[in-house]
């Protein structure tokens, strides 16, 4: 994979000051390559995707006709004062499904920066999915503290039309958080549910989110939602284009 970098760098300088993401595809054999400003897929039905950058960045993405994978994307190539060197390398494999099959999806992303190797770590993850239903989990696990998972799609459920989404996250800290009031923290939990239904030309959101923490402990939270503490929101869209 080091060997790719050379070939992500070049294109970051070509493409790094375009205004809009730009995809090159080409077929090579048995082989789908996309080149691009932004990463060129997600893994794991959605739950697990590179890390996202606002300068300079791009990668590749290697795909062979029997499902297997490999990619490597660069958000930051350490151009700009604060941000370093960040390269994302993943290897995988998928087999999407038709209609009411099961399809199922399997890989290894490693994040990793050059220049600080200790920030670097390793995220596992899989997928299943049948028709518009979806399951995935990933552990990640960083230096210091381990981030575990789990994300299901209900998709449309008849005859309601709503899709229902939920995710659970489980973190560990190997060094825990201490409080002021005494006590600490070492593991803690977070969770969200989403109901999405059309109506009316809209498309309506639900969603309430919340955390195993509370009160001074929330100080120590770093999980997904933006919030420790419970979230309701509710959203509408149009689309006008």
């Amino acid at each position: 994979m080091k060997r790719i970098l050379p070939i992500i760098t070049s294109l970051l300088l070509a493409a790094g000051c375009a205004s809009e993401p730009q995809v090159l595809e080409r077929e090579l054999g048995t082989f789908d390559l996309k080149l691009g400003t932004e990463p060129a897929r997600s893994m794991a039905q959605g739950l697990v995707q590179p890390s996202t950058g606002n300068a300079f960045h791009g990668g590749l993405d290697l795909t062979h006709a029997s499902g297997l994978y490999v990619g490597q994307w660069s958000p930051s190539v350490g151009l700009i004062d604060g941000r370093q060197l960040e390269v994302n390398s993943y290897l995988g494999y998928a087999q999407q499904a038709e209609h009411d099959q099961l399809g199922y999806e399997v890989g290894l992303m490693r994040y990793s920066f050059p220049e600080l190797p200790e920030w670097g770590r390793h995220e596992y993850y899989g997928g299943l999915t049948l028709g518009d239903r979806r399951l995935g989990a990933a552990l990640n696990s960083a230096a210091g503290r381990t981030d575990s998972t789990f994300y299901l799609d209900l998709g449309t459920v008849t005859p309601f039309a709503v899709g229902i989404r939920m995710k659970y996250s489980s973190h560990a800290l190997a060094t825990p958080h201490y409080l002021d009031g005494g006590g600490s923290v070492d593991m803690f939990s977070d969770w969200s549910l989403d109901l999405s239904r059309p109506w009316l030309g809209l498309q309506l959101n639900l969603s309430y989110s919340d955390s195993s923490l509370s009160g001074q402990a929330c100080s120590a939270y770093s999980g997904q939602n933006p919030r420790c503490d419970g979230l309701l929101t509710f959203r509408a869209e149009r689309q006008l284009f």
